[in-house]
């Protein structure tokens, strides 16, 4: 039995790859998975694959990218979720901050440096003809740091999955004050050049099983809706709307339009150089 590591933030998008792994589907193909949560997002995960903690993330689109230019020993190996990500933008209920327009002088929560919180925000801002200042964010780690952060006023503006965060919406503990969403796909599968190296026979057949349990989490909306409003705490309205809004990848294909419009962006925001040279990002087989 092969152990593969695999790491993904703890929210409803994963939950095609869970359900593979409770049905036995990887492990009737001699494979054990030993998943791990992270909380932190985007910028923990790719320092666990740096670190070789993980052999496979499911992480954000924008900080993979971002990553493995900046050395990332990692590939890109399939697209996961090929609609937008919309983040929803949130302060507490006792700031007085009500209105989108007026964000970009505040003080921004961030989950770390390169985080899709970070990202996100420099990405919107810029987009408005704002360019925001380094000591306008504050890392705050995942979202109960920002919870505490935002509540304690030490931070204004928070960029979250605004599903994700529509229960604390719903009990008052957050205001959302605005949405943005990613000009391209939201998640990426990433691996290792390391377990590229070793497993390339394994890792394809990993990624045959979720996109097969992605296809069949999409045929099934009668059962999945319900079953993704239980297990992730939403309201059903909430669930069916998510569902109806995001779709999976079915095949290993990743498109170089949206490698290009990312670094157009990342560049275009300062946050790559315009001369910055570009590694090889995709795993070819």
């Amino acid at each position: 039995m092969r152990k593969i590591r695999i790491g993904g933030v703890p929210e409803h998008f994963n939950l095609p790859i869970h359900l593979a792994n409770e049905n036995g589907d990887f492990h009737k193909e001699g494979i054990t998975i030993e998943w791990t949560d992270f909380g932190g997002g985007t910028g923990e995960m790719i320092k666990a694959l740096r670190n070789d903690e993980v052999d496979l993330c499911i992480v954000l689109t924008e900080g993979m990218i971002l990553d493995i230019i900046n050395g990332n020993p990692s590939k890109i190996i399939s697209e996961y979720v090929t609609t937008p990500l919309c983040w929803g933008i949130h302060t507490s209920v006792n700031n007085p901050l009500s209105e989108y327009s007026q964000i970009y002088s505040k003080q921004y929560a961030i989950s770390r440096n390169g985080s899709g919180s970070h990202l996100m925000a420099i990405i919107d801002a810029n987009g408005k003809g704002v360019t925001l200042k380094e000591n306008q964010f504050e890392i705050i780690k995942n979202l109960d740091g920002a919870l505490k952060s935002l509540e304690s006023l030490d931070t204004d503006v928070f960029y979250w999955e605004k599903f994700t965060t529509k229960p604390y919406v719903d009990k008052g503990l957050l205001k959302r004050i605005g949405e943005f969403p990613t000009p391209w796909s939201s998640f990426v599968v990433a691996a290792t050049d390391n377990i590229l190296t070793k497993e390339a026979i394994i890792v394809d057949k990993i990624l045959d099983i979720i996109q097969e349990s992605c296809a069949n989490f999409m045929a099934n909306a009668e059962v999945v809706i319900p079953m993704v409003a239980e297990r992730y705490q939403l309201e059903f309205k909430d669930a069916e709307n998510w569902f109806h809004r995001t779709e999976w990848a079915t095949h290993g294909w990743v498109s170089n339009k949206m490698l290009q419009s990312v670094i157009y962006n990342l560049k275009l925001a300062n946050i790559l150089t315009q001369d910055k040279a570009i590694p090889e990002l995709i795993w070819k087989r």
